[in-house]
């Protein structure tokens, strides 16, 4: 019995690459294929087979006519995705691009960086993943998938991600299979028309750019390979068509043999939310009915970033720090009037449909993406943030790119990161993230929808609070890293004087016993109205651990 190949989209390139916002029309298939075309006639230009940032800036600003900015986003996503992970050259552009006294210099610095320009086509080929559909906007995204019913898995009503769901993730590959292909192909291998022929020739180099998509196994087994070494896998050959001699594929049939092979990814969300772990974090606060559904998919095979996918935490305080969460992508869906903690190093959070909440997340190596959601605070060191939809939400962030703001934002403020635990700056190290540089009031407008001031603003040093980690762990990190900007750190300071000058002020007074115990009384009532009034009473009171003290536990 001959050997089953299994073949499925690889989640990282679709979860985090693709930005969640529809494509500028100068991104379409057309374009791109032009682009690919470019960039070969100018290999000796830093196009091909690597382009370089000012070749890309050149493409995207003259030709394409897209923004700097823009360019650059794209640009700096992508590079971001490129495996294997490596914090410390991560952190040695940052400190060089934190050096920069200007725009010239920092340019030269960025001129330094180049990617491979197939897999570069290819990512920007998936942004099309979320672009509108005319089909989609007159059925309305509120009627849930029978597709998704049939699978267990919730509907559009239930907040899905395209960028989450791993039937989409195949459906965008299997439907947009040929043109990405196309964009791969030598352009001999094409006709007039830009399209392959029946006798078009697809390289082992293009077979390697799109292993960057696409990834698989033999045998259902736990060893995951990249499609370049599959399809070189002898008893393939007859199907996907390689030819050792030329060292190329035919392209039907290696289209057909892809076709035939891709499958739902077995180790993404679906198989989570199937078969993955329960996990049980959050106590059960006195009253309240919803319980909270946590899963996770653990770490099935070395090569796969483990999931974890938080629903319906309702009026809780939840917290961890934990090897489960570490690198692991974390889905947070429909929680309401919770606190939540996850203290270990994150690859990517998305945070969706939920109200009322705080999130305190460690350091998050890719993105963080905060969708429908209303008054939430959200508190961390990431590498980019986005958000879309959002109403009222305040973010403390600590990050070295531009907070992208998408479409249906209203009421957002941006302030600076405010907190620290002991392990912070080891669980920052780890990924790669450092201190400097520090855009956090800058955010890029994606989509204009009015001014600026009436999208986002700073959050006044006025109303600016630190905010305090309430759990014990072992580290060495004792302050917020990096400090507070000037105007931040005088607020608090003026604040503090004020508090010092009260308590001078209540001793010099020579209050008599019965005094102070009436002035001790009425302190504490206006405290408890403001817990009340913050809701930082419920916080407290979910603190409470079911056995004496509140340390940190991992597991």
């Amino acid at each position: 019995m001959a050997a089953a190949v299994s073949l499925w989209p690889r989640t990282e390139p679709l979860l985090l690459g693709a930005l969640p916002v529809p494509p500028p029309a100068r991104l379409g298939p057309h374009y791109l294929r032009k682009m690919a075309a470019y960039t070969r006639a100018r290999a000796a230009e830093g196009c091909y087979p690597r382009l370089s940032w000012p070749r890309w800036r050149y493409i995207a600003c003259d030709k394409l006519q897209l923004g700097r900015d823009l360019a650059w986003l794209y640009f700096e996503r992508f590079h971001g995705l490129l495996p294997p992970p490596d914090p410390p050259r991560r952190l040695q552009r940052a400190e060089a691009e934190a050096a920069c006294g200007n725009g010239e210099e920092l340019e030269r610095e960025r001129g330094k960086l180049a990617v491979d320009t197939l897999r570069f086509l290819l990512f920007l080929y998936l942004q099309q993943l979320n672009k509108a559909s005319l089909r989609t906007s007159l059925i309305g995204e509120e009627w849930p998938s029978p597709r998704a019913r049939a699978a267990g898995l919730p509907g559009r009503a239930a907040g899905q991600s395209k960028n989450w769901n791993d039937q989409d993730h195949l459906a965008f590959v299997l439907t947009h299979l040929p043109d990405m292909l196309e964009l791969l192909l030598e352009p001999e291998q094409l006709s007039a028309s830009s399209h392959a022929t029946h006798n078009s020739l697809v390289s082992y180099e293009a077979v390697c750019a799109l292993s960057f998509l696409i990834e698989g196994t033999v045998n259902n087994s736990r060893t995951i390979h990249p499609l370049h070494e599959l399809a070189l896998w002898q008893p393939c050959h007859g199907q996907n068509g390689y030819s050792e001699s030329s060292k190329t594929f035919s392209f039907p049939k290696l289209e057909n043999w892809l076709r035939s092979c891709l499958i739902i990814n077995p180790f993404g969300m679906t198989a989570c939310l199937r078969s993955g772990k329960k996990l049980a974090w959050a106590q059960q606060v006195e009253g309240t009915t919803r319980r909270a559904k946590i899963a996770c998919n653990t770490r099935v095979v070395p090569e796969v970033s483990p999931m974890v996918i938080m629903s319906q935490v309702y009026k809780q305080t939840l917290a961890k720090s934990s090897d489960t969460l570490v690198g692991a992508h974390v889905r947070i869906h429909r929680c309401k009037e919770s606190f939540i903690y996850l203290l270990s190093p994150l690859c990517s959070v998305t945070i969706e449909k939920c109200q009322n909440s705080t999130f305190v997340l460690g350091p998050v190596e890719a993105s963080v993406h905060v969708h429908s959601c209303d008054n939430v605070k959200v508190i961390t060191v990431c590498y980019c943030l986005s958000l879309s939809s959002t109403t009222g939400c305040t973010f403390h962030i600590l990050t070295p790119t531009q907070p992208l703001i998408l479409a249906g934002n209203q009421a957002v403020s941006f302030a600076p990161f405010h907190t620290h635990y002991p392990m912070l700056e080891d669980h920052m190290a780890q990924v790669g993230l450092a201190t400097v540089p520090n855009y956090w009031d800058s955010p890029m407008l994606l989509c204009k929808e009015g001014s600026d001031a009436s999208v986002f603003r700073l959050l006044s040093p006025l109303d600016f609070y630190t905010f305090v980690i309430p759990f014990e762990m072992e580290g060495d990190t004792t302050e917020t890293p990096g400090g507070l900007p000037h105007a931040y750190q005088k607020a608090l300071n003026q604040r503090e004087q004020k508090v010092q000058i009260w308590q001078k002020m209540v001793k010099k007074a020579c209050l008599t016993k019965d005094q102070r115990k009436q002035l001790q009384m009425l302190v504490e009532s206006k405290f408890q109205e403001w817990l009340i009034q913050t809701g930082n009473r419920q916080q407290l009171d979910s603190l409470i651990p079911p056995a004496v003290g509140a340390k940190q536990a991992a597991g």
